[in-house]
């Protein structure tokens, strides 16, 4: 156990004085801090700018919508109804004919026109029709709504009662008795991609070290003075380690600078969904992640220490990648589709290679019932610590195995004879 311990001090030391661990870490916590200030600031800005913002609700004001009505005792009542629904434009009724309409227009003094030809036709004058104009759509719902009061009113009911029936509110609430996925999307989607460059990262920097170690040959010196049961527990649970502290200073900060600007955030559905996560959830978050963390950090340890040279590391990795890769499209197919509880997903989450993600996925979007959830820690568990028993053991055999990387056969008979 005092190997382990000097070995997990030792490591930590290393990740902690690394400059590039420091400098990603306080790089990512102030682009959070920038993040989060930023609706803070603006409203600096804009408190500073009043002058600039009365102008320009000024020159917003004085953006004139004509309308020419032929509909003669309606006229009132649409420019009314385009008041409503148009506040961004000073309404004005014209009797002007259709060129001068179309010279007030062109020359600035109006922005755009309808010009009535019956209560269900109309013709949209503008000069330079954008791309995202929505005018005509919202004038067919005002004119349509003035018809069919004027067709009640004809009927016999009378104005008031017409407008009752055409303004009815309809309300409306959804109540889940499962879990809400679309809630829930945004703490799954930001655990998952988390826990991916997570491992991707630290997975090959576990590697690299141990090859490194290797071509050294350090580790023939390592290797005998300290277990490789201890050796490997202490390098995988150190990187853990750093990648929680990391994971912990950023999302920490996250947390800290959103509480402070807070009120600025209030309108902001989507942030204050992300910073509400519930306690049970952020549980199993941890729980799976750490799980998921470790067992592809020691896969990736005993990956390295067959490796001989640091050239090598990227492709002896390649399967553990593309595995975990594999993994990561499911999931996110799945979360796409809304579908988490299919049959694939159902499996992957009892194989620990891919339960990490999986499992926590249909936690937080689905109802699991608990003895799955039982079922799927516990054998991720178990796998975790077999395979580092496992990779502890390809550890020492590695130390003894250079130039081309050993078949997967090779080293377990290797260790069957050790």
């Amino acid at each position: 156990m005092k190997q382990f311990w000097k070995i997990l001090k030792f490591e930590l030391k290393n990740y902690f004085s690394k400059k590039v661990f420091i400098i990603v870490t306080l790089l990512l916590v102030a682009v959070i801090a920038a993040v989060m200030f930023i609706p803070r600031i603006t409203s600096l800005f804009e408190s500073d700018g009043n002058a600039d913002s009365a102008d320009a609700e000024s020159s917003a004001a004085s953006d004139v919508m004509l309308v020419k009505a032929d509909a003669g005792e309606n006229a009132e009542v649409i420019k009314e109804y385009f008041e409503a629904e148009f506040p961004e434009y000073k309404v004005e009724l014209t009797d002007d004919d259709l060129d001068g309409i179309k010279a007030k227009i062109t020359d600035g003094d109006a922005e755009c026109a309808f010009v009535l030809t019956s209560p269900t036709e109309y013709t949209y004058y503008v000069d330079n029709l954008s791309m995202y104009d929505q005018n005509t759509a919202v004038a067919d719902e005002a004119l349509q709504s003035i018809y069919r009061i004027n067709a009640m009113t004809a009927s016999g009911m009378t104005p008031e009662q017409a407008n009752e029936v055409m303004n009815i509110q309809i309300t409306g609430k959804t109540e889940s008795l499962g879990k809400n996925q679309m809630q829930n999307f945004y703490y799954t989607y930001i655990m998952i991609f988390a826990l991916y460059f997570v491992i991707l990262l630290y997975g090959q920097m576990v590697t690299s070290s141990v090859a490194t170690e290797k071509s050294s040959r350090a580790m023939e010196l390592l290797i005998t003075s300290a277990k490789p049961v201890a050796m490997m527990f202490g390098k995988v649970i150190s990187s853990c380690i750093a990648g929680l502290t990391q994971l912990a200073v950023v999302f920490g900060s996250a947390i800290l600078f959103y509480n402070i600007n807070k009120s600025y955030w209030s309108q902001n559905i989507l942030i204050g969904s992300i910073f509400n996560i519930p306690s049970g959830l952020l549980v199993f978050m941890l729980v799976f992640f750490i799980l998921g963390f470790l067992i592809y950090a020691f896969l990736y340890g005993a990956v390295g220490s067959t490796v001989s040279k640091l050239e090598d590391v990227n492709s002896a990795v390649m399967p553990l990648t593309y595995m975990f890769i594999f993994a990561f499209i499911v999931v996110m197919f799945s979360m796409g589709s809304g579908e988490v509880d299919n049959i694939l997903m159902k499996v992957c989450s009892y194989i620990p290679f891919t339960s990490p993600m999986a499992m926590f996925t249909r936690i937080a979007m689905s109802r699991v019932p608990w003895y799955e959830i039982a079922a799927s820690i516990l054998i991720l568990t178990v796998s975790t610590i077999g395979i580092g028993v496992l990779s502890a053991k390809i550890y020492r055999v590695g130390v003894l195995l250079y130039g081309t990387p050993p078949k997967f056969k090779t080293i377990l008979k290797l260790i069957k004879k050790s």
